[in-house]
C-alpha cells in the first residue's frame, strides 16, 4: 500500500477535524496531588465552552486503583453539559459501566491492548480475558442504549514487545466490530508511531470499516505527535484525542511523556486552514491555569510561547537603534 502524502494535508481548506479531550481523565489520573472536586468541574466547563467535540471527563473505577478520579460520579453529575459535545468516560467492567450509566455518561469508552505483555502489565488480565470481559461491559451498554468506544492500546509498537503486526490490530478491531461497538480508537500509548506507518495503518482500517467511527490517539514521547496527526488526517482520519497542557503519560513506557497537546494540535490545525470548531483562546486560557491546579508546569509549548498571531512590543530603546542604523547607512 502507498504510503505517499498528498499536498491536501497542508491545505486545510475548512475541512472539519473533531477534537477529543482527554486531559481531565487521562491527564489527572497520572497527576500525584488530588485535583479538587469543584477544579475539575471547573475545568470540563471551560473545555465545554471552548468547543472541544467529545470530552473524557472521568473514569468509573476502583477508587483504589485511580484514587486521582475517586470522585467521578459527582464530576460527571454535575458538569454544565454543551450542546454538541459527548460526554464520555473510561470504564473497566460492568460496574463501572452501570455506575457511568447512573451518572449519565453519553459514551462508554472501554481500554485493552492489542499486546499482550502490556495488557497484563496495564490491566492485569491476558488480552482473552479482557476481551471477555469487554464483551460483557459491551452488552450492558447496549441495554442501556449507551455507545460504546474501544481504544486499543500499543497499535503502532510495544516497549517490551516491539512492533505489533498491522494484521494483529486490524483483528482486534473486527472482533469489536463484530460486537456492534460505535467507535474505535487506534492508540499509540507509549509514543512508538511514525507518520508513515500511521498512514498505513489509517487507511487500511478506513477501507475496511469506512462506517465505524475512528480516532486516533498519539503521545508525544518522541516529538511526533502533530506528524501523526497529519498523516492521519492525510490517510483520512478527522477525529483525534488529546491532553489540554500535554498532560498524561503511560506508567509502562520509560521515558514516556504526555499525550498529543490540545493547543498545540488545534494552534497548527487552525494555522492550517482546518475547521476544529475550538476556540483558541479559550483552551490557551485554560491550559496556562493547569500549573497551579496541579502544582507543576506542563509541555505544553503554547501557553509558554503563545500563539503565532500572539505580537510583541519591541526593545524600549527600540528608537535609538532605528537611529543608528539610519546613522550608518
Amino acid at each position: 500500500m502507498s504510503t505517499a502524502f498528498h499536498t491536501s494535508a497542508w491545505q486545510g481548506a475548512g475541512r472539519r477535524i473533531f477534537m477529543n479531550e482527554v486531559g481531565t481523565r487521562d491527564g489527572l489520573q497520572m497527576e500525584q496531588a488530588f485535583v479538587p472536586t469543584g477544579d475539575k468541574i471547573a475545568l470540563v466547563n471551560a473545555l465545554s465552552q471552548a468547543g472541544l467535540s467529545k470530552i473524557e471527563v472521568t473514569a468509573f473505577v476502583s477508587p483504589t486503583a485511580i484514587p486521582a478520579l475517586r470522585d467521578g460520579e459527582i464530576v460527571m453529575r454535575e458538569i454544565e453539559r454543551r450542546p454538541g459535545t459527548v460526554y464520555t468516560a473510561l470504564v473497566p467492567n460492568v460496574r463501572g459501566a452501570e455506575r457511568a450509566i447512573e451518572a449519565r455518561t453519553d459514551e462508554l469508552n472501554l481500554v485493552m491492548s492489542v499486546s499482550e505483555t502490556h495488557n497484563l502489565c496495564n490491566l492485569r488480565m491476558q488480552r482473552r480475558q479482557s476481551f471477555a470481559s469487554l464483551r460483557q461491559v459491551i452488552a450492558t451498554a447496549q441495554q442501556a442504549g449507551v455507545p460504546v468506544n474501544v481504544s486499543l492500546s500499543c497499535c503502532f509498537g510495544c516497549p517490551m514487545e516491539g512492533e505489533v503486526p498491522q494484521a494483529e490490530v486490524l483483528d482486534w478491531v473486527q472482533r469489536f466490530a463484530d460486537l456492534g461497538v460505535q467507535g474505535i480508537t487506534l492508540c499509540d500509548t507509549t509514543g512508538m508511531a511514525y507518520p508513515s506507518q500511521v498512514h498505513e495503518l489509517v487507511r487500511a482500517f478506513k477501507a475496511r470499516w469506512p462506517a465505524l467511527g475512528l480516532t486516533l490517539h498519539f503521545h508525544n514521547t518522541r516529538g511526533m505527535a502533530l506528524a501523526n496527526v497529519l498523516a492521519s488526517i492525510d490517510a483520512g482520519a478527522d477525529r483525534f484525542d488529546a491532553s489540554i497542557g500535554g498532560l498524561g503519560g503511560c506508567p509502562y513506557a520509560p521515558g514516556a511523556s504526555g499525550n498529543a497537546c490540545t493547543e498545540e494540535i488545534v494552534h497548527a490545525l487552525q494555522l492550517m486552514g482546518y475547521d476544529t470548531g475550538v476556540e483558541l483562546a479559550q483552551i490557551v486560557a485554560a491550559a496556562r491555569a493547569l500549573p497551579e491546579l496541579i502544582g507543576h508546569e506542563t509541555p505544553s509549548q503554547i501557553a509558554k510561547a503563545g500563539t503565532r498571531w500572539d505580537l510583541h512590543q519591541p526593545p524600549a530603546d527600540f528608537a535609538d537603534i532605528r537611529e543608528r542604523a539610519l546613522a550608518r547607512a
